[in-house]
């Protein structure tokens, strides 16, 4: 957002830097490369801000490998550069958990209902598992995501009944 009277001069520096990081990082291809420029945003000396715009990458990154076969190489990549980084090493973690129910790998009730409030939004906004969104529906941990939910699950196509139980039918 910029305000029509502001001076751009007058913007913090921080400013700059992290607009600079985002652009940097997604002009950045992927594999090694990438992970060469995270640990370089990360290093910037405003840990908050390096870490936002990391975490802003990983949003966007992931979103657009969620159904890709190099989501799992590029998650090791990343892991090795987040190290001892909570914030960004639990939304890389959440990612990997939105990946494994969008391709039916294994996943646990307990580790989605006790996922952060962010990745409990995107699963319902995201995801199509009948399964996942019944949990959401009934255990998810605010209410917004709980209706979310339910209203996801109300909206969908007919879908057999095998491939989500609990539906009405």
């Amino acid at each position: 957002m910029s305000f029509p009277d502001a001076d751009p001069d007058d913007a913090p520096p921080e400013h700059w830097r992290y607009a600079r990081h985002l652009e940097a990082l997604a002009a950045t291809p992927g594999g090694s490369a990438e992970a060469e420029v995270v640990a370089t945003v990360l290093r910037d000396p405003d840990r908050v801000m390096a870490e936002s715009a990391v975490v802003t990458h990983l949003d966007r990154r992931a979103a657009g490998l969620l159904a890709d076969d190099g989501f799992t190489a590029w998650e090791r990549a990343m892991s090795g550069v987040l190290a001892g980084r909570p914030f960004p090493e639990r939304r890389l973690r959440e990612w990997s958990l939105l990946k494994a129910v969008t391709r039916g790998e294994p996943w646990s009730a307990a580790e989605l209902t006790g996922a952060s409030d962010w990745c409990q939004r995107t699963a319902v906004r995201l995801l199509g598992s009948c399964e996942a969104l019944e949990l959401l529906a009934a255990d998810a941990r605010t209410r917004r995501v709980r209706n979310a939910a339910a209203e996801r699950l109300r909206r969908r196509p007919a879908v057999p009944r095998s491939e989500c139980p609990g539906l009405p039918g």
